[in-house]
């Protein structure tokens, strides 16, 4: 009982940490409308009276799948750059993971994803094309080959 009273006596005179400073996050996403496979450029702003940047940096995620956590650099700025493999509209959050100096904080955004219009079909174009010159006899020959039209030019 005495040690419980001694441990809260020592508690109770230990100096409090300091409480960190509010902060806010903004999200954006570049283009907000894409195709898949399309890279997007995913940005957070953090706001904070403090340096923003020592702690573990914002973490993007994809409702609720973590895409990757990037660093915040001192301005408040973090970008992750991905792309999406499935259609429809995807909700980003940016969350700000705070550190001693500000709390943490999270914004969303949204992505609208469409299918990535279809290759076009393979051509295989012209197999031989060009100019070819030729002799018959006295005749020279020349055949412009491309992969519409085949020309011959008798000289």
């Amino acid at each position: 009982m005495v040690a419980v009273a001694a441990a809260a006596t020592v508690l109770a005179l230990a100096p409090s940490a300091a409480a960190a400073d509010p902060s806010s996050t903004t999200a954006q996403a570049t283009p907000s409308s894409a195709t898949t496979g399309q890279l997007v450029t995913l940005g957070a702003t953090v706001t904070c009276s403090s340096d923003p940047s020592g702690g573990l940096g914002v973490s993007f995620f994809d409702g609720s799948n973590l895409l990757a956590t990037a660093p915040v650099s001192a301005d408040g700025h973090s970008t992750l750059v991905t792309g999406f493999t499935t259609t429809g509209t995807h909700t980003i959050t940016a969350a700000y993971n705070g550190d001693d100096s500000c709390s943490a904080s999270s914004a969303t955004t949204t992505v609208t994803v469409s299918q990535a219009p279809a290759p076009p079909a393979a051509n295989p174009g012209c197999l031989l094309c060009g100019l070819i010159d030729f002799n018959v006899g006295d005749i020279h020959n020349e055949v412009n080959v491309d992969s519409h039209n085949v020309t011959r030019i008798h000289k």
